[in-house]
């Protein structure tokens, strides 16, 4: 069984807070209003993502690396059968085992290309599962298809960003039923990195890119309601794929 990304001349088969508080006390018998910061950082968590310790990999076989000068986790996916049933159903996976997740702000620096033998038609789909549930028999994720970035074909290009949550909405069935809702255009390159940042608040979530101060994507209904799981690192099909710097605030 193969599960799909993305398009083949739209897609082929494939599977796929750092916050501060500012409190202003007034200086008591003083006829002036004396500032005192009192600076309150919210929870975070880093992973490096320079090794594989603390990641569970499903359906992917994965390294340590380095690309462009930087040490990262590099994710490959190479051709072989996915049984029916496969864990997450055969999308490709590496859990962060020690991620607690379900309102807050991913950051990530990833970098995506189709792999050296890939299909024609592969994308270099690249990107990050969110909220993942046990054995990610559910989860929410946004990922990248960076050959589309700068392709000479406008709706190419409006199918660069995809939002998908896993059983119940992939690709296919979001773009039939709510065309362009789900996905949308941004400038990428492909191999090279990218920073990804997600914002998550109840049943919504905004993907930026590359330090945007606009999302380029909007999610309001995400798919599985207001639920709770960990972080996963996400690629698709023929996919060659890089992770690195991931903070959860």
């Amino acid at each position: 069984m193969r599960l799909s990304t993305g398009e083949r001349t739209d897609d082929p088969p494939g599977r796929f807070r750092e916050g501060w508080r500012l409190k202003v006390r007034a200086a008591a018998g003083l006829g002036l209003a004396v500032s005192a910061v009192v600076f309150s950082a919210a929870p975070r968590s880093t992973f490096p993502l320079d090794s594989m310790a603390g990641l569970e990999l499903m359906n992917v076989k994965g390294e340590a690396a380095t690309h462009l000068g930087r040490r990262a986790v590099r994710l490959i996916d190479e051709p072989r059968l996915i049984p029916d049933n496969a864990p997450a159903g055969g999308y490709d996976l590496a859990i962060l085992s020690g991620s607690d997740f379900e309102d807050g702000t991913i950051d990530v620096e990833v970098a995506g290309a189709p792999r050296v033998g890939a299909a024609e038609g592969m994308r270099g789909f690249i990107g990050i599962a969110f909220r993942v549930q046990t054995g990610a028999s559910r989860f929410e994720c946004f990922y990248l298809r960076p050959t589309n970035g700068r392709a000479d074909d406008q709706v190419r290009r409006n199918h660069t960003t995809q939002y998908i949550s896993f059983p119940g909405f992939p690709w296919e069935r979001l773009r039939k039923e709510s065309a362009e809702t789900y996905e949308s255009y941004v400038d990428l390159e492909p191999g090279a990195w990218t920073k990804l940042k997600i914002v998550v608040s109840g049943v919504r979530a905004s993907l930026f890119v590359n330090g945007a101060n606009q999302p380029c994507l909007i999610v309001k209904d995400l798919k599985l309601g207001k639920t709770r799981g960990q972080i996963a690192l996400w690629i698709g099909q023929d996919t060659d794929g890089y992770f690195s710097n991931l903070t959860i605030r």
